[in-house]
């Protein structure tokens, strides 16, 4: 099972802003492709985890911006997957140009069905979280 995703995203020109950084809003547009690839990367796409009926919203995030990246920065996104319990995803996410970080942030989903209510997380996403380094 994946615990840990990383990705390559370019800056396009109409996410930045009148000083030719990436608008603040779209780092959360990244961390969401991150999410979304580390989903296909345990082979199921967003798409299909709809289709069931079960949909991941974001209840919280919290960013820390580091420095900006400018239009066509190629950049390396690392998403990883920290708590899974029954309804909910704590995830975190580390944006990185060259080897310089970006940003950070963290984020938790819960698990609802169409109606707003909130469901069990199917058995196939209970991933182990990801190795911290840290001693239980």
């Amino acid at each position: 099972m994946i615990n840990a995703h990383e990705t390559e995203i370019r800056v396009r020109y109409s996410e930045t802003d009148a000083m030719g950084r990436l608008h603040h809003a779209n780092y959360l547009n990244y961390f969401e492709i991150g999410r979304t690839e580390q989903l296909r990367a345990l082979g199921q796409t967003y798409r299909e985890f709809e289709a069931s009926g079960l949909f991941l919203v974001v209840t919280k995030i919290a960013v820390q911006y580091h420095r900006g990246a400018r239009y066509d920065d190629l950049l390396k996104l690392r998403t990883r997957t920290m708590r899974v319990t029954l309804v909910r995803i704590d995830h975190e996410y580390e944006l990185f140009h060259d080897e310089a970080l970006i940003a950070k942030a963290a984020s938790t989903l819960a698990c609802v069905d169409r109606n707003g209510q909130v469901q069990r997380i199917p058995d196939w996403l209970l991933i182990e979280p990801a190795d911290t380094g840290h001693s239980k």
